[in-house]
């Protein structure tokens, strides 16, 4: 049973559609190298142009925050669950709309009873 990888729903777009893909990695950085090669539009959303992961971008292996562990050279093992969390700021301009149309994205999957 490989790791598996949960996209969350503001970047399914990136991922076609997908909630999950699953590889047979040794460690997160593997696990997020073997998405962004797979998706490689995902790649600018979760790694800045000099490789490293965004700072906004939070990840968990089996509910742990990597950045409490080894970070990217957090180990895994078959059935390990990686999950990343973007995390999302904003509000409502003046005009009371949302201002990120991803932001509007997933908060609408949110009220749907879609989101992650």
């Amino acid at each position: 049973m490989p790791v598996k990888v949960m996209i969350p729903t503001p970047l399914r777009v990136y991922a076609g559609k997908r909630d999950s893909a699953q590889f047979s990695v040794t460690t997160v950085g593997e696990a997020l190298g073997s998405l962004t090669k797979e998706f490689a539009e995902l790649r600018k959303h979760l790694f800045t142009e000099d490789g490293k992961l965004r700072s906004f971008v939070n990840v968990y292996v089996n509910d742990e925050d990597i950045r409490y562990l080894a970070k990217e050279n957090t180990p895994t093992k078959d059935g390990d669950v990686v999950s990343i969390v973007p995390s999302i700021a904003g509000g409502a301009s003046s005009t009371g709309t949302l201002v990120d149309p991803e932001l509007r994205r997933a908060c609408a999957a949110s009220n749907s009873g879609n989101a992650d």
